[in-house]
Protein backbone atom coordinates (compact mmCIF):
# COMPACT_ATOMS: atom_id res chain seq x y z
CA UNK A 1 0.00 0.00 0.00
CA UNK A 2 1.00 3.71 -0.28
CA UNK A 3 0.37 5.22 3.03
CA UNK A 4 1.27 9.40 3.69
CA UNK A 5 2.38 9.85 6.95
CA UNK A 6 0.84 13.51 8.18
CA UNK A 7 2.61 14.02 11.60
CA UNK A 8 1.26 16.55 13.55
CA UNK A 9 0.84 17.29 17.60
CA UNK A 10 -2.34 17.24 17.07
CA UNK A 11 -3.01 18.94 20.33
CA UNK A 12 -5.97 19.01 19.78
CA UNK A 13 -7.23 17.24 16.62
CA UNK A 14 -10.04 19.20 15.08
CA UNK A 15 -11.90 18.11 11.76
CA UNK A 16 -9.23 20.46 9.56
CA UNK A 17 -7.19 18.11 9.93
CA UNK A 18 -9.40 15.13 9.14
CA UNK A 19 -10.90 16.84 6.48
CA UNK A 20 -7.11 17.52 4.62
CA UNK A 21 -5.87 14.28 5.22
CA UNK A 22 -9.27 13.02 3.23
CA UNK A 23 -8.64 15.44 0.71
CA UNK A 24 -5.23 14.65 0.12
CA UNK A 25 -5.81 10.65 0.28
CA UNK A 26 -7.90 10.90 -2.97
CA UNK A 27 -5.73 13.43 -4.87
CA UNK A 28 -3.11 11.95 -4.08
CA UNK A 29 -3.66 8.35 -4.87
CA UNK A 30 -2.80 7.34 -1.08
CA UNK A 31 -4.48 3.67 -0.51
CA UNK A 32 -4.18 5.54 3.40
CA UNK A 33 -3.04 8.29 5.66
CA UNK A 34 -1.75 7.96 8.83
CA UNK A 35 -2.35 10.58 11.38
CA UNK A 36 1.01 10.51 13.07
CA UNK A 37 0.63 11.83 16.49
CA UNK A 38 4.22 13.41 17.48
CA UNK A 39 5.05 13.57 20.96
CA UNK A 40 6.79 16.75 20.67
CA UNK A 41 8.60 18.45 17.35
CA UNK A 42 12.16 19.53 18.27
CA UNK A 43 11.30 22.96 16.34
CA UNK A 44 8.66 23.28 18.65
CA UNK A 45 7.82 24.22 22.50
CA UNK A 46 6.29 21.73 24.14
CA UNK A 47 5.19 24.04 26.92
CA UNK A 48 1.10 23.85 25.81
CA UNK A 49 1.16 20.36 24.78
CA UNK A 50 -1.55 18.00 26.29
CA UNK A 51 -0.31 14.47 27.41
CA UNK A 52 0.01 12.66 24.04
CA UNK A 53 -1.82 9.68 25.17
CA UNK A 54 -5.00 11.53 25.76
CA UNK A 55 -3.88 13.16 22.02
CA UNK A 56 -3.76 9.96 20.48
CA UNK A 57 -6.76 8.75 22.05
CA UNK A 58 -8.56 12.19 20.38
CA UNK A 59 -7.03 11.25 17.41
CA UNK A 60 -8.43 7.74 17.31
CA UNK A 61 -11.98 8.77 18.01
CA UNK A 62 -11.82 11.36 15.04
CA UNK A 63 -10.70 8.94 12.34
CA UNK A 64 -12.80 5.49 13.62
CA UNK A 65 -15.24 6.43 10.77
CA UNK A 66 -12.82 7.76 8.01
CA UNK A 67 -12.50 5.13 5.47
CA UNK A 68 -8.73 5.34 4.79
CA UNK A 69 -7.47 7.86 7.47
CA UNK A 70 -6.37 6.38 11.01
CA UNK A 71 -4.46 7.40 13.69
CA UNK A 72 -0.87 6.31 14.96
CA UNK A 73 0.79 6.30 18.10
CA UNK A 74 3.87 4.81 16.37
CA UNK A 75 6.38 8.05 16.70
CA UNK A 76 5.24 7.57 20.61
CA UNK A 77 7.12 4.64 20.98
CA UNK A 78 10.75 5.38 19.54
CA UNK A 79 13.63 7.27 21.50
CA UNK A 80 13.56 10.88 21.59
CA UNK A 81 14.08 13.48 20.71
CA UNK A 82 12.39 11.92 17.91
CA UNK A 83 12.83 13.33 13.89
CA UNK A 84 10.99 12.23 11.19
CA UNK A 85 13.72 10.72 9.35
CA UNK A 86 13.76 8.40 12.26
CA UNK A 87 9.97 7.63 11.97
CA UNK A 88 10.53 7.32 8.29
CA UNK A 89 13.01 4.87 8.67
CA UNK A 90 11.61 3.10 11.34
CA UNK A 91 8.24 2.40 9.62
CA UNK A 92 9.87 1.44 6.28
CA UNK A 93 11.57 -1.32 8.64
CA UNK A 94 8.52 -2.23 10.23
CA UNK A 95 6.32 -2.73 7.09
CA UNK A 96 8.61 -3.00 4.23
CA UNK A 97 5.50 -4.46 2.53
CA UNK A 98 4.16 -0.43 2.30
CA UNK A 99 5.39 2.85 0.35
CA UNK A 100 5.41 5.81 2.72
CA UNK A 101 5.40 9.37 1.38
CA UNK A 102 5.54 12.21 3.83
CA UNK A 103 2.89 14.95 4.51
CA UNK A 104 3.63 18.52 5.33
CA UNK A 105 2.22 22.00 4.95
CA UNK A 106 4.19 24.80 2.92
CA UNK A 107 5.03 26.50 6.44
CA UNK A 108 7.09 23.56 7.02
CA UNK A 109 8.35 23.40 2.99
CA UNK A 110 9.54 27.05 4.16
CA UNK A 111 11.73 25.39 6.35
CA UNK A 112 12.48 22.10 4.99
CA UNK A 113 16.03 22.46 5.28
CA UNK A 114 16.14 22.99 9.16
CA UNK A 115 14.91 19.91 9.46
CA UNK A 116 17.58 16.86 10.63
CA UNK A 117 18.69 14.85 7.53
CA UNK A 118 16.37 16.21 5.49
CA UNK A 119 18.51 16.07 2.11
CA UNK A 120 18.09 12.08 2.76
CA UNK A 121 14.16 11.96 3.48
CA UNK A 122 13.91 14.59 0.02
CA UNK A 123 16.17 10.97 -1.61
CA UNK A 124 14.23 8.17 0.22
CA UNK A 125 10.67 9.50 0.60
CA UNK A 126 7.79 10.97 -1.98
CA UNK A 127 6.38 14.38 -0.02
CA UNK A 128 3.48 15.64 -0.83
CA UNK A 129 2.51 19.57 0.49
CA UNK A 130 -0.41 21.17 1.10
CA UNK A 131 -0.50 24.94 0.60
CA UNK A 132 -1.05 27.29 4.24
CA UNK A 133 -2.09 30.67 3.94
CA UNK A 134 0.54 32.85 3.29
CA UNK A 135 3.12 31.16 1.61
CA UNK A 136 4.71 31.83 -1.36
CA UNK A 137 4.39 28.30 -3.30
CA UNK A 138 6.11 29.61 -6.48
CA UNK A 139 9.31 30.19 -4.72
CA UNK A 140 9.21 27.33 -2.73
CA UNK A 141 8.75 25.08 -5.42
CA UNK A 142 11.63 26.57 -7.08
CA UNK A 143 13.29 25.37 -4.09
CA UNK A 144 11.59 22.11 -4.01
CA UNK A 145 10.80 20.85 -7.53
CA UNK A 146 10.75 17.14 -6.46
CA UNK A 147 7.81 18.14 -3.51
CA UNK A 148 4.16 17.58 -4.83
CA UNK A 149 1.99 20.36 -4.09
CA UNK A 150 -1.55 19.28 -3.61
CA UNK A 151 -3.42 22.26 -5.31
CA UNK A 152 -6.87 22.88 -3.75
CA UNK A 153 -6.68 21.47 -0.81
CA UNK A 154 -8.79 23.11 2.11
CA UNK A 155 -7.05 25.80 3.30
CA UNK A 156 -7.34 25.30 7.95
CA UNK A 157 -9.00 28.60 8.64
CA UNK A 158 -8.78 27.15 12.64
CA UNK A 159 -5.62 26.20 14.50
CA UNK A 160 -5.38 23.91 17.27
CA UNK A 161 -4.03 26.63 19.41
CA UNK A 162 -6.99 28.75 18.55
CA UNK A 163 -9.40 25.53 20.00
CA UNK A 164 -7.30 25.24 23.24
CA UNK A 165 -7.66 28.95 23.86
CA UNK A 166 -11.49 28.85 23.57
CA UNK A 167 -12.20 25.77 25.49
CA UNK A 168 -15.33 27.53 26.88
CA UNK A 169 -16.72 27.89 22.98
CA UNK A 170 -19.32 24.99 22.70
CA UNK A 171 -20.62 26.70 19.07
CA UNK A 172 -16.62 26.95 18.05
CA UNK A 173 -16.26 23.53 19.66
CA UNK A 174 -18.78 22.15 17.36
CA UNK A 175 -18.09 23.40 14.33
CA UNK A 176 -14.23 22.42 14.56
CA UNK A 177 -14.47 19.04 17.24
CA UNK A 178 -15.76 15.75 15.93
CA UNK A 179 -18.92 15.26 18.37
CA UNK A 180 -16.63 12.25 20.35
CA UNK A 181 -13.27 14.38 20.75
CA UNK A 182 -15.57 17.16 22.55
CA UNK A 183 -17.35 14.66 24.60
CA UNK A 184 -13.80 13.58 25.74
CA UNK A 185 -11.94 17.09 26.26
CA UNK A 186 -14.86 17.80 28.44
CA UNK A 187 -14.68 14.54 30.49
CA UNK A 188 -11.02 15.64 30.34
CA UNK A 189 -11.12 19.02 32.02
CA UNK A 190 -13.69 18.10 34.17
CA UNK A 191 -11.49 15.08 35.70
CA UNK A 192 -8.20 17.59 36.11
CA UNK A 193 -11.39 20.46 37.89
Amino acid sequence: MKIGIFSGSFNPIHLGHTRLAAYIRQHAGLDEVWLMVSPNNPLKSANELMDEKLRYHLAQLATAEIEGIRASDFELHLPKPNYTIHTLEQLTAAYPQHQFCLIIGSDNMAIFHKWKDWQRILYHYPIIVYPRAGDDLTALKQQYPMMHVIEGAPMLNISATQIRAHLQDDTLLREWLHPCVRECLSKHKDEKN
